[in-house]
């Protein structure tokens, strides 16, 4: 061992000196000139109003800057196929580390992916039982679902030696896809009488079908196509006849001397309207797919979308396909009890991931659960896990509210994870609105005061106890806590549910009141959204709102997604004596330079592509002829400037005065909105923003039962409040509210409580208490009822 000889402790290095990240000038969004410093290897909570501006600093400024800078360090080629960022607007950004993202983006809703596909567990999987399953069936893909068996021969040309060789070649890859369904689990089988009236010939109407009437394009086709007698009703069509009207194969044909191509029905219907996700479907498409396609599981795999083969294949008795339909807690003790020395690193990593599962708190999942149907708290913790056994160090990691969708009892154990993943050495930014949560912090951050224009700026920054002390919004709020009403509403009625039995659900049977606040809570997985979402019966006239993103491109906004345009537009047009048309910048009024996008971009490969404000309209993204017309002395792009609460005055009275546009805008500022500007593009809104704006639009449904699913997503301590009043209203005016949630403050302020548990998965779905938030209180019977009963203090 080398000894020291000097006494005195040698300066630091300068190396170390660097243990802060410096931000100077940010101007993103609604940021004013923020100058911020960040303390490296500890825990920054981000808090203050839902659009104060927490996500343009930590996630569009800081990790930003961090991904793009990365990015920069690959070659040209491997930057081409990379999401392109471009530099945030900030003057300095100093000391900047590793980025790694976790946000709360649902995963996308592609049919094929799964919980196992996403986290790479079904490909160790697959590995797995190619090695060990028996009887041996092939290489990996033989296991995947993705994968389709295909076989070829024939004769390959090539030079040898200055000669042209053929020579005879045949191929075979073997897959795991089921081949009815294809690899997806489920079959559409298509009800023949919603496609046409057997009774009718084509010429007299018979295709029922959205866009197929006589005189359109396509029903031309079908009556010129020859293939049969446009005269003649179809149930006396010959079987060759029926055939070609519904399965023929895309075939060249000439009506009226243009060139087509003729195709059957049943495949024309499947590309053009079941290939498409639901959702983007026009109403009245999406209500003949709903009448006319039935979709049930595909009775040859069973659901499990592998093919016979890939399901013969076992070890110990348990399938792929079984392993994937386990729980994963159970999955992990089965791998566990595998004890196989040619792929012992295998169950090691495997192993790991599993347990990674389980401490996170979805062991209650399956490998085999799409993960499209997984709920943005859960999608957010399935990217977690990825992170939690990396030996990376000195890595920030930037979280969007990780308590979303998490029961009190589960945010402690989230807690302990971010603590662990600081212990390691680590920078770790939250956003985030849970008291539970900013206090473990080790930094603060506060922004505000308001929201949108009237935010942006630091209102404290130090520690938890500072903040308690410091007067702003968040301080103030910090340690409020409902208190239990003293008298509950009395139900006007009861919504039946018998028998659920839809995922984890035990053949529960309750009765949900109605004209009252209804309360469903329970940890995450015990079963919550299976009763409210999967067993309500059809036609008990229930408006839903859950937590599904708003699908928006940088063209929609408030108010075309509220349907507020439609109004304002006409207003605007019977004001000046013009077409409605003109008042859209997606229509006839665009700005013929940028198209009414009010930016000119500029593609530069695989750099950032630049976007500059057009100079024709100056960013107004109207016609100049356009911007003369006016509406109480404003002409429409400055009415899409406007907040919301400028245009509630501005159309409630004189000139402009149109009651329609005026009961939107109410709903907007009724769900806490009343900062947004009517033309600020939804892909800039937050999470909470979004769900909210989904509120505010459904609030107009003809519907007597409102379904809630986590409102106080993305809500502050002072907007929770406002959204209690909100639901109270709704409540008041003679509708029924079911709340899923988790926030004890709603717990508290509700009428009735249904609390399922006692825990996820397997160990829960079944109904533990239901009455009053004061008899849960008072009997602590299960995990909510304590945490409730901590929460008001009882």
């Amino acid at each position: 061992m080398a000894t020291r000889t000097d006494a005195q402790s040698p300066a630091p290095h300068v190396a170390d000196t660097h243990d802060l990240i410096r931000v100077y000038g940010a101007r993103e969004n609604n940021l004013k000139d923020v100058s911020i410093e960040i303390p490296k290897r500890r825990l920054t909570v981000f808090t203050g109003v839902s659009g104060s501006g927490k996500s343009s600093l930590v996630f569009s400024t800081i990790a930003a800057e961090s991904q793009r800078l990365i990015n920069e360090t690959y070659s040209a080629f491997v930057q081409g196929f990379m999401p392109t960022l471009s530099r945030p607007e900030v003057d300095v950004l100093d000391g900047l580390t590793t980025a790694i993202v976790v946000d709360q983006e649902r995963m996308g809703p592609n049919p094929r992916s799964t919980v196992g596909t996403v986290t790479d567990a079904n490909a160790m999987l697959r590995i797995l039982f190619s090695r060990l399953g028996r009887p041996h069936i092939g290489s990996p893909q033989a296991f995947s679902f993705n994968v389709a068996s295909v076989s070829g021969a024939g004769a390959v040309k090539f030079e040898r030696g200055g000669k042209t060789v053929k020579e005879r070649r045949e191929f075979s890859v073997t897959g795991g896809m089921c081949p009815r369904c294809e690899g997806m689990g489920r079959t559409s089988d298509i009800d023949l009488s919603q496609l046409y009236d057997d009774s009718k010939s084509l010429n007299e109407g018979a295709l029922t079908i959205p866009g197929y009437s006589v005189d359109g394009w396509y029903g031309r086709i079908f009556s010129g196509s020859g293939f049969f007698d446009p005269d003649k009703p179809i149930r006396e069509f010959t079987k060759k006849e029926l055939h070609d009207l519904l399965h023929k194969e895309p075939t060249k044909i000439k009506v009226d001397n243009i060139n087509l191509t003729y195709e059957g029905l049943i495949p024309r219907i499947q590309k053009s309207m079941l290939s498409k996700d639901k959702e983007a479907l026009q109403p009245h498409v999406r209500a003949f797919v709903e009448r006319a396609v039935k979709f049930m599981t595909c009775p040859d795999c069973g659901g499990t979308r592998l093919s016979e083969a890939a399901r013969s294949s076992k070890i110990k008795g348990i399938s792929i396909a079984d392993a994937c339909a386990m729980q994963i807690s159970d999955l992990a003790d089965w791998v566990r009890g595998l004890d196989e020395p040619s792929v012992a690193p295998l169950l090691t990593t495997l192993q790991q991931l599993l347990d990674s599962f389980v401490e996170i708190g979805l062991g209650y999942l399956s490998l085999d659960r799409a993960s499209g149907t997984l709920s943005g708290g859960e999608a957010q913790r399935v990217k977690m896990i990825r992170h939690l056994g990396s030996s990376l160090t000195d890595v920030t990691y930037v979280f969007d509210e990780p308590t979303t969708g998490l029961h009190p009892h589960d945010i402690q154990r989230m807690n302990d994870l971010l603590l662990r993943l600081r212990d390691k050495g680590n920078t770790v930014l939250v956003v985030e609105h849970k008291p539970e949560m900013i206090a473990i912090a080790d930094h603060v951050v506060d922004l505000g005061p308001g929201a949108g224009t009237a935010g942006g700026m630091v209102c404290f920054e130090g520690s938890v106890e500072g903040l308690r002390t410091s007067g702003t919004i968040t301080g103030r709020h910090f340690d409020d806590r409902a208190a239990l009403k003293e008298t509950v509403r009395k139900p006007t009625g009861t919504l039946e549910i018998r028998g659920a039995t839809a995922n984890n659900l035990r053949d529960v049977d309750v009765d949900i009141p109605l004209g009252v606040l209804v309360v469903v809570t329970g940890v995450a997985g015990s079963g919550k959204s299976s009763l409210i979402h999967g067993s309500i019966p059809a036609g008990a006239g229930v408006v839903s709102v859950d937590q599904g993103g708003i699908r928006g491109s940088r063209r929609s906004n408030p108010a075309t997604y509220t349907g507020l345009l439609d109004p304002i537009r006409k207003a605007f047009a019977k004001a000046n004596g013009v077409k409605p048309a003109l008042f859209s910048a997606n229509s006839e009024g665009a700005c013929p330079t940028c198209n009414g996008a009010g930016v000119i971009y500029t593609d530069l490969a695989m750099m950032a592509g630049v976007s500059t404000t057009c100079e024709e309209c100056e960013g107004k993204r109207f016609q100049a002829a356009v911007l003369e017309h006016r509406l109480g002395g404003r002409d429409i792009s400055e009415v899409l400037a406007m907040p919301v609460t400028e245009a509630q005055e501005f159309f409630g009275s004189g000139e402009a005065r149109t009651p329609a546009a005026r009961a939107i805008l109410d709903r907007l500022a009724d769900v806490g909105l009343g900062y947004l500007t009517l033309g600020q593009p939804l892909t800039t809104l937050s999470g909470g923003e979004r769900q909210r704006l989904k509120l505010a639009t459904h609030m107009a449904d003809k519907g007597g039962v409102y379904v809630l699913d986590e409102p106080t997503a993305g809500l502050h301590l002072a907007d929770v409040e406002q959204l209690l009043g909100l639901l109270d209203r709704l409540v008041d005016s003679g509708k029924s509210v079911i709340v899923i949630e988790h926030h004890q403050a709603v717990m508290a302020h509700a009428d009735w409580i249904i609390d399922l548990g006692p825990g996820a998965g397997h160990d829960g779905g079944r109904i533990v208490f239901e009455g009053t938030p004061a008899d849960l209180v008072a009997a602590r019977s299960t995990l909510t009822g304590e945490h409730l009963a901590a929460y008001v203090g009882a």
